[in-house]
């Protein structure tokens, strides 16, 4: 990490650091696929809201900032096509409160690898990475130095601290899961779950 002054590294990492801890789509996220699939889909989300992540950094590397500065509707129709796809999740959720039953706690319904797409499709359309790379990002970078390595020594930084926060909170909402034996708990959690995804998708379109 020397192609980055130390006292420039100190501050991203403390500003990124309260960013990745803030609750958030992404966070808020984690926290419902606990709740709903357990630690393990918890933390496949993790890997996909992480992938995309890698995805805005290459996108950094080749000039994110002025793509959404000419494009900036086409960056506005991802962003609500993310939260449509967060709402239907939200709505569904509810559904399941509502008709009775709730979440039954049981892993096998859902395919292995949607938790992956879902947690993706949250990260690649969350307003707050949009404002992290085109805001936040720059100004960290020095423009007399070569930005590859400096994006990925701030990309390491990133990784690490998005995915302990968001596995934090993801496993923290697994282990909630453990009352679905009560009926009337999971109806309430399904409820909750639904809430949590809704508010996710209005925090990706109002942002």
């Amino acid at each position: 990490m020397l192609n980055v002054a130390p006292d420039v590294l100190a501050l991203y990492i403390g500003v990124m650091a309260a960013m990745a801890v803030t609750p958030g789509p992404a966070n808020v996220f984690a926290i419902a696929t606990g709740v709903e699939r357990g630690w393990r889909a918890a933390l496949t989300a993790v890997l996909g809201m992480n992938a995309a992540t890698f995805v805005w950094f290459v996108g950094a590397a080749i000039g994110l900032a002025a793509l959404v500065a000419a494009f900036p509707l086409a960056f506005r129709v991802l962003a609500i096509g993310g939260a449509l796809y967060v709402g239907w999740l939200g709505v569904q959720a509810l559904w399941a409160g509502f008709r009775g039953d709730g979440y039954s706690g049981k892993r096998g319904r859902t395919a292995p690898g949607s938790a992956f797409v879902a947690g993706f499709s949250v990260q690649i359309s969350n307003p707050k990475a949009v404002l992290f790379f085109t805001a936040v990002l720059p100004p960290f970078i020095d423009p007399a130095s070569p930005s590859g390595p400096q994006l990925a020594t701030f990309a390491t930084v990133t990784f690490a601290l998005d995915a302990a926060a968001m596995s934090a909170y993801g496993v923290g909402g697994a282990a909630l899961s453990r009352a679905f034996a009560v009926p009337r708990f999971r109806r309430g959690f399904s409820i909750l779950v639904s809430l949590l995804l809704l508010g996710a998708a209005a925090l990706i379109v109002l942002r």
